[in-house]
């Protein structure tokens, strides 16, 4: 049998994590012949609630689930694991701002990077789902300086889905005739869904959806605000979006690109489009089937695009003098 994918998990016991776990161990992330066995990692007070989904977990008899480890110590939780989904985090309370939240976030993922660089397998790849994910990525990074910095990544594959189901909606299209909507800058409401370089069949999108206005106005503000907006409905965060979401990225950072195609990652930059090196940033990418990516360098960037990039850059380099103490 195929050598199982060990998958670390942290707040397992969350809305994500519950939405996802399922998933993962049904063979939707890494394919129906590859076994895995699940690190699930989550705060003391969690792990009773923990062991109530591993209940579960054991009676859906996945026969791809080999084994599940729960624990509450992140040495532990990262011991072997070659897919590590960070999930768990502080989220953000009353009166809290970003700012706030990015500070509070900060000491969980400084120890998150430090046990992912003692214990996580050399083949390692990491994607952070916990907001501010962007910021996160980039602690957990810093704090893991053995990892080769391209292993880590940070989820903007749920503004990528949000951004096409907008685009289909306004065509009057199925979803997949959508593609290459790349995702620029972080996650957040000043992100850049690219909708120039997209196309809905063999055409552009401005070719199919000839409303500049709307494209410009109501869909980026849609899809920038849409996690605002799903609070606003469900009196809660997006969850099983969001689990669908990483699922995807993981998913698609082992698979082959379609040829002429690209998706959406956060990652640290090369320079690529004048973005800082090292920043967190996302990018349209194509990766190779083999846990490797490269970014899409050869867009074509016009002034209204290279405005909105500018602008989410500049939101993450305050975020990253924010937690500058913590990249040290």
């Amino acid at each position: 049998m195929t050598t199982p994918i060990r998958v670390a998990v942290t707040g397992a016991a969350g809305s994500i994590g519950y939405a996802l776990l399922f998933r993962i161990a049904s063979g939707e992330m890494f394919g129906k012949d590859q076994p895995v066995i699940l690190h699930l990692i989550e705060i003391p007070q969690a792990i009773k609630a923990v062991e109530g989904v591993v209940m579960e977990l054991n009676d859906c008899a996945f026969e791809l689930l080999q084994d599940v480890v729960v624990t509450d110590d992140v040495n532990t939780g990262f011991d072997g694991v070659n897919s590590a989904i960070l999930v768990g985090g502080r989220p953000r309370g009353p009166g809290m701002v970003r700012a706030d939240l990015i500070k509070a976030n900060g000491p969980i993922f400084t120890s998150m990077g430090k046990a992912i660089n003692e214990k996580a397998a050399d083949d390692i790849r990491v994607v952070v789902v916990a907001n501010p994910c962007n910021t996160n990525a980039l602690i957990t990074m810093a704090n893991a300086p053995d990892v080769p910095k391209e292993r880590f990544s940070a989820l903007t594959r749920l503004d990528q889905n949000r951004a096409r189901h907008q685009l289909a909606m306004k065509a009057g299209v199925a979803v997949s005739e959508v593609t290459n909507v790349g995702i620029f800058g972080n996650h957040s409401k000043t992100m850049y869904p690219d909708f120039f370089n997209a196309k809905i069949g063999d055409k552009a999108v401005t070719d199919v959806i000839t409303d500049m206005e709307w494209l410009k106005g109501d869909f980026i503000d849609t899809v920038q605000q849409r996690g605002k907006a799903i609070i606003d409905a469900r009196g809660a965060s997006s969850a099983a979006s969001a689990a669908n979401a990483a699922l995807e990225h993981m998913r698609d950072w082992y698979t082959k690109t379609p040829e002429g195609q690209w998706t959406s990652m956060s990652v640290p930059s090369t320079g690529a489009y004048g973005i800082d090196e090292g920043l967190m940033y996302s990018f349209p990418v194509r990766c190779d089937g083999e846990g490797n990516y490269e970014i899409v360098e050869d867009l074509d960037i016009n002034d209204f695009a290279r405005e909105k990039m500018t602008t989410t850059l500049e939101e993450l380099k305050g975020e990253r003098e924010a937690i500058a103490d913590l990249l040290k």
